[in-house]
């Protein structure tokens, strides 16, 4: 099991006159040997994705990140869950509506906050942005408990913010610069990949390093060293398609970079909320039973909307 608080460690090493704060190899061994038990399903991509809904969902998705003013990791997080979710169901190609879609974004934001952000909307208000689709809350924590269910409850996901710090500091003249606004563009970059679905098929690791490597510019030599830890070719094209399709042509998300994040900001081991949501939900999320709580969702909601209708008609003269 990877030990997520190992990434909060740093130590200092002397290099020339500076102190300068490296990461142990050590801690970015066990984050990279994590990266799998985070990640999709290889044939993910290959399959008949809803390339339409997920488009869809994302940018509700970043909306409401936006609107919530929500750390950058948040917005990772959520799309980590959704992907992983799909990934891991065999019934999402099977999904034809937009409800679900919508439901599962809710859900998987839901459970991002929980995670990551010291306070947290209420389900309801979490529901901005003029959706198409409004959900109970206890549509929601049935949706919110299925997806745990279908990670393993492996929602400390490692993602590229765990790696931005030690690529970073493998180039010092970055470092001693202006290291804030260097993570707030690395951040931005990273948040951007999440609606091209072609990012999918690189590793956090890789992708931050070739976050550091866009957010540097031409005029930064990139030593050997840098590639230590990573495939160099792979990076390569990943930074690749981040010029082709996020620095020159990719449209900012609207995305606001709150505060800075650092590896010491990790969120805590038992967020409040997140293992909750298991004592308040009475529902059997075993893959067998996927259609049953879509169905017990739906019928929720046609419920809620037969009751929304009779007020209106009885409030009528």
């Amino acid at each position: 099991m990877l030990d997520n608080s190992a990434s909060t460690s740093l130590v200092f090493s002397a290099v020339g006159n500076h102190q300068s704060p490296t990461i142990e190899d050590s801690i970015v061994d066990s984050l990279i040997a994590g990266e799998s038990d985070h990640s999709i399903l290889s044939d993910y991509i290959l399959r008949s994705v809803h390339v339409t809904h997920r488009q869809d969902s994302i940018n509700w998705i970043l909306n409401a990140h936006t609107h919530y003013e929500f750390h950058p990791l948040t917005a990772v997080l959520s799309v980590n869950y959704f992907d992983r979710f799909l990934s891991a169901s065999a019934t999402s190609l099977e999904w034809d509506t937009g409800w679900k879609f919508q439901l599962l974004s809710v859900a998987c934001l839901s459970l991002a906050a929980k995670m990551n952000e010291p306070e947290v909307p209420l389900l309801l208000d979490l529901q901005v942005s003029e959706p198409r689709f409004v959900f109970e809350p206890k549509s929601i924590q049935r949706m919110e408990l299925w997806v745990m269910e279908k990670l393993n409850w492996r929602l400390r996901s490692v993602t590229p913010f765990d790696f931005i710090h030690y690529f970073i500091l493998k180039l010092p003249q970055l470092y001693y610069t202006n290291e804030h606004h260097f993570h707030c563009k690395c951040a931005d970059l990273i948040v951007k990949t999440i609606r091209v679905i072609d990012f999918l098929r690189f590793r956090p690791s890789v992708m931050a390093a070739a976050a550091v490597i866009s957010g540097a510019g031409e005029g930064v030599e990139i030593p050997e060293s840098y590639y230590e830890k990573v495939d160099k070719e792979m990076v390569r094209s990943c930074h690749q398609l981040m010029e082709e399709y996020l620095v020159d042509t990719c449209p900012s998300a609207g995305h606001k970079v709150r505060r800075l994040w650092r590896p010491e900001e990790r969120a805590p081991t038992s967020p409040n909320g997140v293992l909750d949501v298991a004592t308040c939900v009475s529902c059997d999320t075993g893959s067998d039973n996927a259609e049953l709580v879509l169905s017990r969702i739906a019928d929720e909601q046609d419920r809620e909307a037969k009751r929304v209708r009779r007020n209106v008609q009885e409030e009528q003269p």
